[in-house]
């Protein structure tokens, strides 16, 4: 069997042409080719995207919730039909009342983006609540269940408050009306109590970090028996400082008992499970703590009453025993004999009051005799008296030392005024002058011992003379020459 593709192909002839053939219309050409890159195809897609869904709700069950460690929270949101993926920024998780978990049908609120390094479209979300049950109910209900886990409402670790609070701290507002109306109960039915209050705000943004600090602040203060934290009434918003875990944890850690005295007495809150005790009113917390001091007072003047009561009944007894004892014939006249006995006794001691008076008299004059006595050998009164006498003694030396000192100069004087009268040189000074021989062997006293040319020196009473003789005269018989 042959094939069409086998038989030859012959081109028409003139004459089997169409007598007017028309001409082929040109076809438009194409628009030219844009080509994207992934980068701006996607770029492109999320600019239409966060154009045309600017805010949007969506409703869904929130799957694979987790929190990373930069703060951001990222999940999938999903129904029977679909699921898309979500994030929301630390920014916006924080003002979520409840924590978002899996499980939990939710209202999103926000922007349709896509994230690029995965082309995936997300809504970014701003705003998160719960479907159907209120977002503070559902925050209230998750961190009673878990505080509940951990044990902090159990009954066993709740503590009893003490007999006699001799200091009373208060964590409350200045401004409202729960600190007057405890104090106005205090001063009443309590006015000797030591109050100590920590102003702190109970409520707006920031409130329950600064409760907390409040409450680690009064229970440091030396002395606090029992610490009131609370307020006065208002709606849930005011109240939401004491649904906190901040503030719960703060009370659990409370070192004294404390009372939880927060709104009126339909107001709950977490504070009133983890405290050990709840006051429906701030009035009736101050109520309670001086109830534990009158029924302390009560229990003590009954027990006054009846230990006063038995020791009237024990001593009524006494006397009635005392009574028929003294009936009875034996202890006839026995006040009179016992009476004697207590004179006689009486005679008695005041013997021996005096006898020893006596004695312990003789013994002082004993015993101040021997003082005297050893008074004498003692050796500061004997170093005394030895240096009284040494004193005396360099005394009398230094005058006798004195004396003779004195005696030896005058001795001293006269003789060398006797020596100066007898001196050579006392005479010279009056005029007159030795001579003597030239080599000064010999003082010549006569004339005719030298012959003329012989050489002589004459002392002077200043300085000496070398002369020479010329002659020599013989002495007169009247000394003259």
């Amino acid at each position: 069997m042959s094939s069409l593709f086998d038989l030859p192909f012959d081109e028409p002839s003139p004459a089997e042409l169409p007598a007017h053939v028309p001409e082929r219309v040109a076809e438009p050409e194409p628009p030219p080719r844009r080509i994207f890159t992934v980068t701006q195809l996607t770029a492109a897609i999320r600019t239409l995207l966060e154009e045309q869904f600017v805010e949007v709700w969506v409703e869904g069950e929130l799957s694979n919730c987790r929190v990373w460690n930069t703060g951001h929270m990222y999940f999938t949101l999903k129904d029977a039909g679909a699921q898309i993926k979500g994030v929301m920024f630390k920014s916006a998780l924080r003002h979520v009342r409840f924590k978002p978990q899996d499980g939990l049908r939710v209202v999103a609120r926000g922007r349709v983006s896509v994230y690029d390094p995965k082309g995936e479209y997300q809504v970014i979300c701003e705003h998160l609540e719960p479907e159907g049950l209120g977002a503070r109910q559902l925050a209230f209900e998750q961190l009673k269940a878990r505080l509940a886990q951990e044990g902090l409402f159990d009954a066993g670790r709740k503590r009893a408050l003490p007999a006699l609070p001799r200091k009373i701290g208060i964590v409350t507002s200045l401004d409202g009306a729960a600190v007057r109306d405890i104090l106005q109960v205090l001063r009443r039915r309590h006015p000797n109590a030591h109050i100590v209050i920590r102003p702190t705000r109970v409520q707006g943004d920031g409130a329950a970090a600064d409760i907390a600090r409040a409450i680690a602040a009064i229970s440091a203060v030396d002395g606090v028996d029992v610490v009131i934290v609370g307020r006065g009434g208002g709606s849930i918003e005011d109240l939401w400082a004491f649904n906190e875990e901040v503030v719960a944890r703060a009370i659990a850690g409370c070192p004294v008992p404390t009372i939880s005295a927060v709104g009126h007495e339909t107001d709950v809150t977490i504070a009133d499970f983890v405290a050990d005790l709840r006051a429906p009113t701030p009035s009736a917390a101050a109520e309670m703590v001086v109830a534990r001091k009158d029924d302390f007072s009560t229990h003590i003047a009954r027990l006054s009453h009846r230990a006063t009561t038995a020791m009237q009944g024990q001593r009524h007894h006494i006397l009635a025993r005392l009574r028929a004892l003294e009936a009875r014939p034996g202890y006839a006249g026995f006040p009179g004999r016992l009476a004697m006995r207590g004179r006689h006794a009486a005679e008695l001691s005041h013997d021996l009051r005096r006898l020893l008076r006596a004695g312990l008299s003789t013994r002082e004059r004993g015993f101040q005799a021997l003082r005297l006595q050893l008074e004498t050998f003692d050796l500061r009164r004997r170093f005394s008296l030895i240096r009284t006498r040494l004193v005396g003694a360099d005394g009398r030396l230094a005058a006798a030392e004195a004396r003779t000192l004195h005696t030896a100069r005058v001795r001293l004087s006269a003789g060398a005024a006797r020596l100066d009268s007898l001196s050579p040189l006392a005479v010279l000074g009056r005029g007159y002058a030795v001579c003597w021989n030239a080599d000064r062997t010999a003082i010549i006293r006569d004339a005719a011992s030298v012959a003329p040319g012989d050489h002589v020196q004459v002392t002077l009473e200043q300085g000496a003379l070398e002369c020479t003789v010329n002659e020599h005269r013989p002495s007169t018989p009247g000394g003259g020459r």
